[in-house]
């Protein structure tokens, strides 16, 4: 069975963003990583080299493919910022459309600044994620 190239790991959260070599973009991390841990109330993991996820669940498809990952997450990328959060929900739409400037992609919403989002919003994103995911794959 293939295995999810994305698994919590031991890494070092504050380690990962010091690495971060641009001066604002790790200002970034830091201001997103007290965001996702205030509004989940979840401790920060590394999940692979470059992600830091809060949270996690154990999905399972009807493929039989199943594994873990985090609730929400970020990962603060040279070009841009990636914020992870669940979809197939239509909240998700409605939120996204007051964020801010963004972008997105298959699952992952892009940012280049968290200056340039609304906070307030980026919040009720984490949590209707983490409320979404909790709902749909219960007994975490």
């Amino acid at each position: 069975m293939v295995q999810p190239k994305t698994k919590e790991t031991d890494g070092s959260v504050i380690e990962f963003i010091e690495s971060v070599g641009n001066p604002k973009k790790r200002e970034d991390a830091y201001q997103l990583l007290d965001i996702f841990t205030e509004t989940t109330g979840y401790e920060a993991k590394m999940w692979g080299p470059s992600i830091i996820g809060f949270g996690s669940y154990h999905y399972r498809y009807e493929s039989g493919h199943e594994g873990d990952a985090p609730l929400v997450g970020f990962s603060p990328r040279k070009a841009k910022i990636s914020l992870y959060f669940a979809t197939g929900d239509t909240e998700r739409e409605a939120l996204l459309s007051d964020l801010g400037k963004h972008t997105t992609g298959k699952a992952c919403v892009y940012i280049n600044k968290v200056a340039d989002i609304d906070v307030l919003v980026l919040q009720a994103l984490i949590t209707q994620s983490v409320r979404f995911l909790q709902e749909k794959y219960p007994n975490q």
